[in-house]
């Protein structure tokens, strides 16, 4: 089958603008960033609370666009004519403009729409539930965390090419976010993986942020399909009224897809028997921790409604390996383990990591926790709660990475037990970096992970770089 041909006039049409230029011009792709853009894209002039993206139409044609998508009236007040070499078609918001074009593609290319949703896990049930339809058919998912309300309409964009199924991920920090992905998407079959305290700051509770969550269940059909998690209260609790068809996963209550007989591994994942209702199958998951076994249950959910064979399922997930900075498990050189999770961090994916240290064997077992951002008032008894967590753990050294917030989960680790001598923190992960790096030793287990912000990935580096 053709893919969809990016003409001039096709776009202006999807994106109800007007056109000044060639309507038969083609682009060969979409981009809203100068520093990146390729020979013949499409340059859509984005506006951002600290920039305009209009303002960088000309430089964007100049690197060689072949057309931009700009605000009414631009044409205009630069005596731009049809007869210039690029297309520019105008609009009265380039945002709703590109949102629109995605929405009309996704449409026009046949594709399923797999969107996952969630405050922890979102990427790796992305990544994991990719390649296990992989097995089957010709697959996307959109780029890192291109989830947001132009992230995503840049990754629906290459539907374009008509692959079979999109796995994409759906982010938010604000109600009503979620709603218009959906809206722009149109999955066919919705993930909720669980919820949690991310992004707390922008919400009064967890559970005002579980409502925000559950706009996925919005504009579904009966042949809509869900995979919700079973063990999550507040996820089962808004499920109840879905119009499509509900398929459940979980370790601790009934589930369709449910996980016994699980045994942590540590650092080597998880293994466990995992029943569906195409039967039951053993399952060796390498990603760390029981989080990630949550990850591939739900994964699994999504290829059984594909028909991907259970035996295939099974086999694709015991050569699963981590995404960057996502519970990567590196051996260094000289004797010492990193458990790298810098990627992003809250206070539930921080204790299950913890607990990942309690399950395996080292001669000593290091935390070095940066501070969790944007949880709002609720910030430092929920750093609280993890110093806590850190004591119960048993770890060896705790090294806080950040402001206040960081400082309170060091104290909260000493209050509850661990000795002050095992403690240490500081304000920036350079200053962590030396610290650590002169302290591990032959032998040690060390966990790092942190809120982006924080770049506690500057720590794994260090680690690398010195002793890798």
């Amino acid at each position: 089958m053709n893919g969809i041909r990016l003409t001039a006039g096709w776009v202006a049409a999807a994106m109800q603008g007007v056109l000044s230029g060639d309507a038969s011009q083609e682009f060969t792709g979409v981009s809203i960033d100068t520093r990146t853009i390729g020979e013949g894209e499409l340059f859509v002039a984005i506006r951002g609370e600290r920039f305009d993206g209009s303002e960088f139409a000309a430089a964007a044609i100049e690197k060689g666009a072949s057309g931009v998508v700009v605000p009414r009236g631009w044409a205009a007040a630069r005596g731009w004519s049809a007869n210039e070499r690029a297309a520019a078609i105008e609009v009265a918001d380039t945002t709703i403009a590109l949102q629109a074009l995605a929405h009309v593609i996704r449409r026009e290319s046949g594709t399923k729409v797999v969107a996952i949703t969630g405050s922890a896990g979102k990427t790796t049930t992305k990544e994991v539930t990719s390649e296990l339809l992989a097995a089957r058919y010709r697959v996307i998912r959109n780029r890192g965390n291109f989830n947001n309300h132009i992230g995503l309409p840049l990754s629906l964009v290459e539907l374009r090419h008509r692959p079979e199924i999109a796995v994409v991920e759906l982010g938010m920090n604000h109600a009503g976010e979620i709603s218009t992905l959906v809206r722009v998407a149109e999955p066919d079959v919705r993930v909720w993986v669980n919820v949690g305290e991310a992004h707390l700051g922008f919400f009064a509770s967890v559970d005002a942020i579980a409502d925000a969550k559950a706009e996925i269940l919005e504009r579904a059909a009966a042949s809509t399909v869900l995979v919700a998690n079973a063990d999550d209260e507040r996820v089962a609790a808004r499920t109840a009224g879905f119009a499509g068809r509900v398929v459940t996963f979980g370790i601790d209550r009934a589930a369709d897809v449910k996980a016994t007989n699980v045994m942590d591994r540590g650092i080597d994942g998880t293994s466990a028997d995992v029943t569906t209702p195409r039967g039951t199958t053993h399952m060796t998951i390498p990603l760390v921790g029981r989080a990630n076994l949550e990850n591939v249950l739900a994964a699994t959910a999504v290829a059984l409604q594909f028909d991907v064979p259970l035996d295939t399922i099974a086999d694709r997930v015991a050569r699963l390996a981590p995404a960057p900075h996502r519970g990567e498990v590196l051996k260094l050189a000289n004797g010492v383990t990193v458990i790298d999770d810098s990627y992003n961090a809250n206070p539930t994916a921080m204790k299950r990591a913890l607990e990942v240290l309690t399950k395996t064997k080292a001669v000593r077992r290091v935390a070095v926790l940066g501070e969790m951002l944007e949880l709002g008032t609720h910030t430092i008894a929920l750093h609280e709660e993890v110093g806590r967590a850190a004591a119960r753990a048993g770890i060896d050294a705790l090294f806080t990475v950040g402001g206040e917030a960081a400082a309170a989960l060091a104290a909260a680790a000493a209050s509850a037990g661990m000795s002050a001598a095992t403690i240490r923190h500081v304000a920036t992960s350079d200053d962590a970096s030396d610290i650590v790096e002169a302290y591990v030793a032959r032998g040690d287990l060390v966990l790092v992970k942190g809120s982006r912000g924080v770049k506690t990935d500057r720590v794994v580096e260090r680690l690398r770089r010195e002793r890798g």
